[in-house]
């Protein structure tokens, strides 16, 4: 009988040691231009295990309302360092979307990374070299929408109403795509 526990005592023990080790991290590219790093770490602590079964097939709604339920209870037992509802679920909902969006369509994904690429490697270059990041991915932004409709130019004016602007509809994987190259160029200081 003591063998018995041991031994349930042991898996359990290892499980937890798994799960938290392939538990899924939250993609920078993902989060919201105003969360902060440690608002990330504190989603991510949060709702990694959603992720993980995202990764593996759950939908989006069940997924939202998981995380929904989980930092409503963590921001109202002030388990978030000060970081409000809003802020943690606006990086939970993000990742939440990519992850679901690379689950139903890898392909898409791997075919457009070398797009992105090859479309924006200058870029990627001078942001490494020290290049503002806000000012690349603006310039990349509209190098994207420009692959999709040669006439796309950005319009000056930013204080009209943005329903009246002349878009094209290019695909959310090339902005994602973008994101996450120009955030991994940027120069780590030691």
């Amino acid at each position: 009988m003591k063998k018995v526990k041991i031994t349930l005592i042991a898996l359990a023990v290892l499980c937890a040691v798994l799960h938290t080790a392939l538990a899924a991290e939250i993609p920078a590219e993902s989060a919201p231009c105003n969360a902060t790093t440690e608002s990330i770490a504190i989603t991510e602590n949060l709702i990694s295990n959603i992720l993980t079964e995202v990764q593996n097939g759950m939908g989006y709604g069940e997924a939202n309302g998981k995380a929904q339920a989980i930092i409503c209870k963590a921001v109202i037992e002030n388990q978030t360092d000060g970081f409000g509802y809003a802020d943690l679920m606006s990086i939970a909902r993000n990742s939440i979307f990519l992850y679901r969006d690379m689950y139903l369509r890898p392909e898409l994904y791997e075919t457009k990374k070398e797009t992105v690429y090859w479309l924006i490697c200058d870029l990627i270059a001078d942001v490494g070299n020290g290049k503002n990041y806000n000012e690349a991915l603006n310039e990349a932004y509209t190098r994207i929408y420009q692959s999709v409709d040669n006439a796309y130019t950005e319009n000056a004016e930013y204080a009209s109403d943005k329903i009246y602007w002349d878009i094209p509809p290019a695909d959310f994987v090339m902005f994602t795509q973008a994101r996450k190259f120009l955030l991994e160029a940027i120069p780590k200081t030691k």
